[in-house]
């Protein structure tokens, strides 16, 4: 009786690749040393640029350190001053405003805007024009509109003239400045918003519209019974991103209101950055940081739990 022949280690079959029965010691270290090289430069990155500063904020957030003078160990001394620091408080209250409002435009609008271009055209040109303001700076975006709604001469205030209204101080006036820059980096985002959206309707099969359809649903009542249900795990992805984004806004203020006027606009991370680089107060300011990190972290768990994240609808 003919006996089978052995199997060796990486030979080729007739019906596929070579196969690795028994990868043996020297292979097993081989396959390491070679997945450690490519992992390497994120790894790095990861440790210089995220683990150590967030090791580095942790320990001067319990520190009198003012970069001048060698760092003091002052405890919880940064925390407790937290709790009866006004401007801290308002600053959270602010920067919950400007989240409300961007994000609730902004996924609103998106969700619709990917709708209706996956129901209307599969145009990839208008995909990337969709695109083009998340493409350009967000600094140069925010002097761009802040010149445009420019009280004296910009643009947005000639076209209220002309229908008769009064110029609006969009920058300056308390009640605007907020809902302004919201609005500013719903415009700058709303494109990349709505394509994430879009990326989550291309797995929705086109059977279940169609056979919706043969039933006699309408529009609306697709998009409330089937494609939100459906999209509820890429919603959930969009939602996290987006709020966790909007927690951090700073370069919109930095470069138009400086937090102005009257604190109106002084979010969370330009008071951290105003602590820090003006004041020269870098513990306080690792104290206020590691308490964002500390909201972030929750909301961002709160959304994916709420919004069962981890489920889908889809069969």
């Amino acid at each position: 009786m003919a006996s089978a022949a052995p199997t060796v280690p990486g030979a080729a079959s007739k019906d596929g690749p070579a196969r690795v029965d028994n990868p043996t010691p020297g292979w097993r270290r081989r396959e390491t040393r070679a997945a450690l090289v490519f992992v390497a430069p994120a790894l790095l990155g990861f440790l210089v640029f995220f683990a150590w500063p967030t090791v580095r904020g942790l320990y001067l957030s319990l520190t009198d350190y003012d970069l001048l003078t060698p760092a003091e160990f002052s405890g919880l001394d940064n925390y407790r001053r937290l709790l009866d620091d006004d401007v801290f408080w308002n600053s959270l209250w602010v920067t919950l405003q400007y989240v409300l409002i961007n994000i609730g435009v902004q996924t609103v609008a998106a969700l619709l805007l990917a709708v209706l271009i996956h129901r209307l055209t599969r145009s990839v040109v208008l995909r990337g024009i969709i695109l083009l303001p998340y493409l350009i700076s967000n600094v140069v975006v925010a002097l761009l509109w802040y010149w445009m709604a420019d009280y004296n001469l910009g643009i947005i205030n000639e076209m209220l003239g002309w229908v008769g209204f009064d110029p609006v101080a969009f920058f300056g006036d308390e009640s605007w400045a907020i809902p302004s820059i919201a609005l500013v980096n719903v415009w700058r985002h709303l494109g990349y918003t709505a394509l994430l959206i879009f990326a989550g309707l291309q797995f929705i099969n086109r059977d279940v519209y169609e056979a919706a359809a043969v039933d006699g649903a309408g529009e609306v009542r697709i998009f409330f019974r089937i494609t939100l249900p459906l999209l509820r795990p890429v919603m959930a992805l969009v939602l996290v991103l987006t709020v966790i984004g909007s927690w951090q806004i700073f370069d919109t203020v930095a470069v138009t209101t400086q937090g102005g006027p009257v604190d109106a606009t002084r979010v969370v991370q330009y008071y951290i950055y105003d602590q820090a680089f003006n004041r020269f107060d870098f513990g306080y300011a690792s104290a206020i940081s590691v308490v964002l990190f500390l909201i972030l972290a929750g909301v961002a768990l709160a959304q994916l739990k709420l919004l069962r994240a981890g489920e889908s609808d889809q069969a």
